[in-house]
């Protein structure tokens, strides 16, 4: 297994569609098994293929307190949505930025699991915000996109700012 680069917004490839998996293979399982490690060490409970430069639609999904409980989703696809939540998130691609977002509270998801099966899996809490925020990121959406302008433009300050200090 390895630990795989996470891209940080602003970085452009963030916005790049995720295509369809065409083969759950070896290749996606070990991209699955890199994901998972690069995602505890972080730490976070989410990280979508987008925000390692994989632009194939893959999440891994963690949201136990003992790494006890990973989801993979591959072309996952959300069914139905219901109900209305704000919670306050989070991003690894966004490190030590936080604010409010309405996401459903929730959600029927449709996906392949790591063997290729199909699957369906309704999910509400947490769960649900995390999954709508890491298929966001398989559709090129970074979290702050549901900001104001003005709080968009004050974060990206902040990280490119950021960037140079650490560079």
């Amino acid at each position: 297994m390895a630990l795989l680069p996470i891209l940080h917004f602003p970085d452009p490839r963030l916005h790049t569609k995720a295509a369809p998996v065409a083969e759950v293979d070896d290749r996606i399982r070990t991209l699955i098994r890199d994901m998972a490690e690069t995602m505890y060490e972080a730490p976070g409970i989410g990280l979508a293929a987008t925000q390692v430069d994989v632009h194939e639609r893959v999440v891994v999904i963690d949201v136990s307190e003992d790494h006890s409980d990973l989801l993979a989703l591959i072309n996952p696809e959300i069914l139905e949505r219901s109900g209305e939540q704000i919670g306050e998130e989070g991003c690894l691609s966004v490190p030590g930025i936080y604010d409010k977002v309405k996401r459903a509270e929730r959600v029927r998801v449709r996906a392949l699991d790591q063997n290729g099966e199909r699957f369906e899996l309704e999910a509400e809490g947490l769960l649900a915000v995390c999954i709508q925020h890491e298929l966001d990121h398989l559709d090129g959406k970074v979290f702050v996109e549901y900001l104001s302008l003005l709080k968009q433009g004050r974060i990206k300050n902040k990280l490119i700012k950021r960037a140079r200090i650490t560079a």
